[in-house]
């Protein structure tokens, strides 16, 4: 599939997107054929065939995650780990951020700076243990790869960084969004210390997954990566819920525009 542009016109349903001819091909995450199955408004974004909504538009999806659970196909985004036994010290001198502070499952958002104090990326960085795992904007892989890797280049320590690439990321938002992760978790969690930016790897109807409390809507949610060969199975556990929509890209940015939450390449950059 070619990559579009994309015109918008206002529409009491929403914004119309028209489409102009490019020759760039488009990548697909695990999830593409479920957006095409539910209808969904494909468009190009960050060099990926998204969802932009779905039937019923983007106020209703909006106002459906308001109220309900809404589940957005984040795969878009890259996952990296960063491993070693000096991770801890490489991650602090690409981040602005205090990670040796961070306990086994706490994380913060944070940025990527460039050489001269602006920035490249913002990103959400956790302590996973026996890794750091960072979680970049879509797209930015061929920025930020670099980026890092030419610090890792001048770094005298022992690092490594490990794209996920190919992996699943599913977000999970909304006020039922507890409930509905609550009755598909394996494990045995105590929820009320499962608290905003932390992590842990559980079994979500029987499918490893590495959860984190967080996301990008102004709601309590998760987000939940995954193997991109269980990206599907994962979905359609979370969707058997009837308080959960598939949700697009146009309510995941207005969302996060009335929650006043910034965006990398808007809000954010150089």
């Amino acid at each position: 599939m070619l990559r579009t542009a994309i015109r918008a016109t206002t529409s009491t349903a929403g914004p119309i997107f028209r489409r102009a001819f490019s020759t760039e091909i488009l990548r697909k995450t695990p999830l593409h054929s479920l957006h095409v199955e539910n209808g969904a408004k494909m468009t190009g974004f960050g060099g990926w065939d998204m969802p932009l909504y779905y039937k019923e538009g983007i106020m209703k999806e909006h106002l459906w995650c308001r109220e309900h659970a809404g589940l957005f196909d984040v795969s878009h985004m890259l996952g990296i780990k960063i491993t070693g036994d000096d991770r801890v010290k490489f991650a602090e001198r690409v981040l602005p951020a205090g990670v040796e502070e961070l306990q086994v499952g706490e994380g913060c958002l944070t940025s990527i700076p460039n050489e001269n104090g602006g920035l490249i990326d913002d990103c959400i960085v956790t302590n996973a243990g026996d890794h750091i795992f960072l979680v970049i904007n879509a797209g930015h892989e061929e920025k930020d790869i670099p980026h890092m890797q030419a610090v890792l280049d001048d770094f005298d320590g022992n690092a490594a960084l490990e794209p996920q690439t190919g992996n699943g990321i599913l977000a999970l938002q909304g006020p039922k969004a507890i409930d509905v992760i609550m009755d598909v978790v394996d494990d045995e969690v105590d929820w009320n210390n499962f608290k905003f930016m932390t992590g842990r790897n559980l079994k979500v109807s029987g499918i490893d997954c590495f959860v984190t409390r967080s996301g990008y809507t102004g709601e309590d949610g998760f987000e939940l990566s995954c193997a991109g060969s269980d990206a599907l199975a994962l979905s359609a556990a979370l969707t058997n819920n009837c308080t959960v929509k598939l949700i697009g890209l146009g309510a995941r940015d207005s969302l996060r525009l009335e929650a006043g939450l910034c965006l990398y390449g808007k809000f954010l950059g150089e």
